[in-house]
């Protein structure tokens, strides 16, 4: 079932086209990400989603009402936590979630929030004291404090160091795992294989490419790589790799071997080597990455 049905958005400031014809579906509890570089039009697309700004052309549903129109009875269903979010410094945080649940009639107990999301002694702490990872955890549950059925999380990690992000991803999979559809917006390409079901490629205004993290990579990245070496004195293997299954390329570099090539070419590989009897030292296999599909997808528009 779809959530959200977004067909033909289009939005421009000026002579500046900032979104041509976005089209997107979000089905029922999944982790939907938008991902794109800086300026691509992510942003954008969110916030005429959310209701926050207006399209010049298109439709858009969220649960099966229009943004727009029905704005007021839609904020009670969405949670929001935006690409710039600030509170006052001296604000506390459970005056913070008693605040913002004020806003909605029918909230959920925001002090269960503080015990849910790790917040529970920090209630007394004034915002301009948490750090970077303790403010993301008070900003999805302010997200969450009008029990929405869906969430827009946009660039949720930008700014936080390495072990804060991953602190920051097991709570996105702590909302999913209540039920709450989740759009995730971001440009970090490890974040996205994490935790979304489905990824929309957005560039230049455009979705370029929509599917699974998975499918992505299987369809618009290069070859794979695939690196080794062999004891000095080894019969030199290239003719024997060169006609296998999959196999694009060898590459020789004295003792060091590149294989580059597509599908289980690794395995021909290494069976090859086996039954030839040749040891394989230092083997390395770089394999295709979502954002070596997000360059080449990309690129296209360049």
């Amino acid at each position: 079932m779809a959530i959200i049905e977004v067909n033909g958005l289009t939005k421009s400031y000026g002579n500046r086209v900032v979104l041509d014809g976005v089209s997107f579906s979000v089905e029922e509890g999944e982790v939907f990400g938008i991902l794109g570089s800086n300026g691509a039009g992510k942003t954008t697309t969110v916030e005429c989603v959310e209701g926050l700004r207006k399209p010049d052309s298109g439709r858009i549903s969220v649960l099966g009402l229009d943004p727009r129109e029905d704005g007021r009875a839609l904020r009670e269903m969405v949670g929001v936590q935006l690409q710039q979010t600030q509170l006052p410094p001296n604000l506390k945080v459970e005056e913070a979630l008693d605040l913002y649940a004020s806003f909605y009639r029918a909230p959920r107990d925001w002090r269960e929030l503080l015990e849910e999301w790790g917040l529970a002694e920090l209630r007394g702490m004034r915002f301009g004291k948490l750090s970077g990872g303790q403010k993301q955890r008070l900003f999805i549950a302010i997200a969450l404090v009008g029990d929405p059925k869906v969430a827009f999380l946009d660039e949720l990690t930008t700014g936080l160091d390495p072990q804060a992000r991953r602190g920051t991803w097991e709570l996105v999979k702590q909302v999913r795992a209540r039920g709450v559809t989740t759009v995730l917006v971001s440009h970090f390409m490890d974040e996205v294989e994490e935790l979304c079901d489905r990824v929309a490629v957005i560039d230049g205004g455009t979705v370029v490419a929509l599917d699974t993290p998975a499918g992505l990579v299987g369809s618009a990245a290069g070859d794979s790589r695939m690196r080794f070496s062999v004891p000095a004195g080894t019969e030199d293997p290239t003719a024997l790799l060169r006609g296998l299954p999959g196999v694009v390329g060898v590459q020789r570099e004295g003792d060091r071997f590149t294989v580059t090539g597509a599908g289980d070419f690794v395995t021909a590989v290494t069976a090859c080597l086996a039954r030839h009897r040749i040891i394989a030292a230092d083997l390395r296999i770089d394999r295709r990455t979502l954002e070596d599909a997000f360059i080449a997808l990309t690129s296209r528009n360049r």
